[in-house]
């Protein structure tokens, strides 16, 4: 299969393994699909890594087969591929992309839908798809101009230019750069710390937040109220509260 779920300590890894690049085929994007929807319904995945191994995250989508495809066919198309990123942006858990050598198009794109970043300092991130001439069209205008603006956003897409794991970081792409070969330890150790946390309350704070940036800040409100009320039906709100009067802030077990 070119993506996997492995689960251990309650961190998923959704695995890209195409080689030599991960590119993102028709049948790696169904696959990838399928497997974030299992790591959300799953309920020994409490957080999830994305990855795509030592040497690259993924390099975009599979042109060859894009070229064999005419304007009916993407049309089609396009829709299944937005839904199949769109699938990892939707889990309701803390999801890390751990982003190694090239993280270009689709390949940047599929780390957008990440809640955070780690990035190995050989890592390339760019939306080249202008060179082509095309646009991204599995999220890219849409989650890169919230994630870093609109101005650095028509930037990257408007040059097709690649920028280097720092200035991905100066400018918000990614948040964290490490040396090459600790991006995946580093990026399982910030999942297993989440999946320790409260479960119900982390998918709330992240439902609130996503939601919320898409709505207006009266909606937002009334959605972040109406979480915040329903956690103290929880046990872990229990559990969190009354570990605090007697132990003190950040001693509660929520396994």
């Amino acid at each position: 299969m070119t993506v996997s779920l492995e689960v251990a300590e309650g961190v998923g890894t959704l695995r890209l393994d195409r080689p030599p690049m991960n590119a993102l085929d028709i049948a790696t994007q169904d696959r990838l699909k399928e497997l974030a929807e299992e790591a959300g319904r799953r309920e020994d995945v409490r957080a999830v890594v994305v990855y795509g191994g030592e040497k690259v995250f993924a390099a975009g989508a599979d042109i060859k087969e894009m070229q064999e495809m005419d304007h009916t066919a993407m049309v089609l198309r396009a829709r299944a591929l937005q839904d199949s990123f769109t699938a990892v942006a939707r889990i309701p858990k803390p999801v890390v992309a751990a982003v190694t050598g090239y993280a270009l198009g689709g390949g940047c794109e599929l780390a957008l839908c990440a809640d955070f970043r780690i990035a190995g300092e050989n890592a390339k991130l760019g939306q080249p798809e202008i060179l082509l001439g095309l646009i991204p069209g599995a999220g890219g205008t849409q989650r890169l101009a919230r994630l870093v603006g609109p101005s650095k956003a028509k930037d990257l897409i408007f040059t097709g230019r690649m920028v280097k794991a720092e200035e991905a970081r100066e400018i918000g792409l990614v948040d964290r750069v490490v040396p090459a070969d600790e991006v995946y330890t580093q990026a399982h150790a910030w999942a297993a710390k989440l999946a320790q946390g409260p479960a119900l309350a982390l998918r709330a704070a992240k439902e609130s937040i996503d939601t919320g940036l898409e709505t207006d800040i009266d909606t937002g409100l009334a959605m972040e109220r109406n979480w915040f009320a329903g956690l103290f039906a929880t046990e872990d709100r229990e559990r969190g509260m009354r570990s605090f009067v007697a132990e003190g802030p950040g001693k509660a077990k929520f396994l």
